[in-house]
């Protein structure tokens, strides 16, 4: 994907999912008993529910999980991070990069048997740019001057300037069927809970709160999957999560620092269940709300990155499984910036700064006040992410010992994110970004995105960093994109919007019985439709 798709979590791969081409029918495979064959099913336990299942309408990551596996997009990554076709077989792109060319794939149909054509993805091209349409990905398509479809399997992209992310953006967020949306509005149609996808898998079921299932679509261009139903069990507490793991009530999880390093080590865990750990593309931070009164000054947002030991919060809370986070790329990537302004712990520059500041101790209780107002705010996230809750505990420990107070609300995720997100009503929260192989951060930091629904949501405005966003997507040479980005991150260091916090590992775990399982820089789930129980482990059993 090509970039910020999506709150907290991991990054979504899932729209990439899989391409395997297993046979058509039902096969008694070659590789013998135990080889692929069709059937089971596959439950994962999830603790946020999606809110929408169309791919340009979410911003968070339980929405996309899903939906990547229900929609396809017009090409994907491949796990050597090359961009590969998916329902774009092949393209051109001009000289200058100004053009391209989509040859779409012949004989796909959508779940309900309507053939796909570039008709569909003009429509959903045209969807996405409707200035009616709440979704933060408008701004990658509204660079395309002109869209033009010459014929049923060919669509046309002319870039009025040059776009780096072009080729990328073209991921799952736009195609929709023309022939169930066209003339309607897609936020207040019921396509939304019941979608017709072109995926490996369509929703069979929706039950709010529970869970939803999945059935595989045994039409899929690239091949039936041999899994039949993949469920999404909704559990808002990992706790939980994990006794129905060990219960058999689930399959899949990502699992917890402690759960990984700690209760996962025994012998039933290892007999029972192959574990999983890899980087991934994301970052946990806390975000001030700028326009808030307490966080307009520069000196305050530093003072509390001073007084929090990001080393701490990696060794205690995730025991490790990660490191600590500097700006907003991964380390190992070429546009982070290893020389950035470093906030290394230290206590005594914090209440420095904020003395600097108008803040001083009031009598009692040692908490700040400036004109007579207590430094006081509360820090929102989501329910059922321990990592979270147990971080947010540390940064209210360690700002109690400057004078400041911190209370912790921890919400359920869609609350969250609708009514407090979206609506701008928050202090500060403690949040993560997935974000994409493609280093265009446009979306969260320009100041041109702080409408409802878009990802500048806490109104952070540097008209340098807007030229510089500009500048590093208008250009093809990585050698100048990489000077506009370092350059950008000097200014977060210096201006702290946020506190990054940390970059974690992911650690999923998934039952000894799915075979086909091959990690990559992308993940596990890319290629699920490959996934498969053999004939001998067909069962939901467990030993003991």
């Amino acid at each position: 994907m090509k970039k910020i798709l999506f709150f907290v979590f991991l990054i979504c791969f899932f729209s990439a999912a899989c391409k395997g081409k297993p046979p058509a029918g039902p096969i008694l495979s070659n590789d013998g008993a135990d080889g692929p064959v069709y059937g089971d099913t596959l439950i994962e336990g999830t603790i946020g529910e999606p809110s929408t299942l169309i791919p340009m309408l979410a911003g968070d990551s339980a929405s996309h999980s899903v939906a990547g596996m229900i929609f396809n997009g017009l090409v994907k990554y491949h796990t050597d991070l090359s961009v590969i076709g998916d329902l774009a077989e092949s393209w051109d792109i001009s000289r200058d990069g100004l053009v391209i060319s989509f040859h779409l794939r012949k004989g796909v149909k959508w779940a309900d048997g309507v053939e796909f054509t570039a008709d569909d993805v003009m429509f959903g091209f045209n969807t996405i740019r409707d200035e009616k349409t709440p979704t933060a990905y408008k701004e990658d398509f509204l660079q395309v001057k002109k869209a033009e479809t010459p014929d049923k399997y060919t669509f046309r992209v002319i870039y009025e300037k040059p776009f780096a992310p072009a080729l990328t953006s073209w991921t799952n967020l736009v195609v929709l069927p023309k022939h169930l949306l066209g003339g309607k509005d897609i936020t207040k149609n019921d396509f939304a809970r019941n979608p017709v996808g072109l995926g490996p898998y369509k929703l069979d079921k929706w039950t709010a709160g529970q869970d939803l299932v999945l059935a595989s679509n045994r039409d899929y261009f690239e091949g039936r999957p041999y899994i039949d139903r993949y469920v999404y069990r909704i559990i808002p507490d990992a706790a939980t999560t994990f006794m129905e793991l060990q219960a058999g009530g689930i399959d899949m999880m990502g699992l917890t620092p402690i759960q990984y390093t700690k209760q996962t080590e025994t012998d039933f865990f290892k007999k029972n269940f192959q574990k999983f750990r890899y980087p991934v593309f994301s970052y946990t931070h806390m975000a001030f709300n700028l326009k808030h009164p307490l966080f307009k000054d520069k000196k305050v947002r530093q003072a509390i990155a001073y007084a929090l030991d990001k080393s701490e919060i990696v060794d205690v809370v995730l025991f490790g499984l990660g490191s600590p986070a500097t700006g907003p790329y991964v380390p190992n990537t070429w546009p982070y910036n290893p020389d950035v302004k470093k906030y290394e712990f230290n206590p005594a520059k914090a209440k420095e700064l904020l003395r600097e500041a108008g803040w001083a101790a009031r009598d009692g209780d040692g908490i700040l006040e400036k004109d007579g107002r207590p430094f006081s705010f509360t820090i929102l996230t989501n329910m059922g992410n321990s990592l979270r809750k147990n971080t947010a505990t540390i940064i209210q420990w360690r700002l109690a010992k400057i004078g400041i107070s911190v209370e912790i609300k921890a919400l359920e995720w869609s609350t969250f994110v609708n009514e407090f997100i979206d609506k701008r009503r928050f202090e500060a929260v403690l949040l993560g970004w997935s974000i994409g192989l493609d280093p265009d951060q446009y979306d969260i930091w320009h100041s041109s995105k702080t409408k409802s629904k878009e990802f500048n949501f806490i109104s952070y405005n540097n008209p340098e960093v807007d030229a510089l966003l500009e500048q590093g997507r208008r250009t093809f040479d990585i050698g100048e994109r990489k000077k506009a980005y370092f350059r950008i991150q000097e200014i977060l260091a210096e201006e702290v919007p946020y506190i990054f916090l940390y970059v974690p590992d992911a650690t999923p775990i998934v039952h000894a019985r799915f075979k086909g399982i091959k990690p990559s820089p992308i993940g596990i789930s890319y290629n699920q439709p490959k996934w498969y129980v053999p004939e001998s482990m067909r069962r939901h059993h467990i030993d003991q």
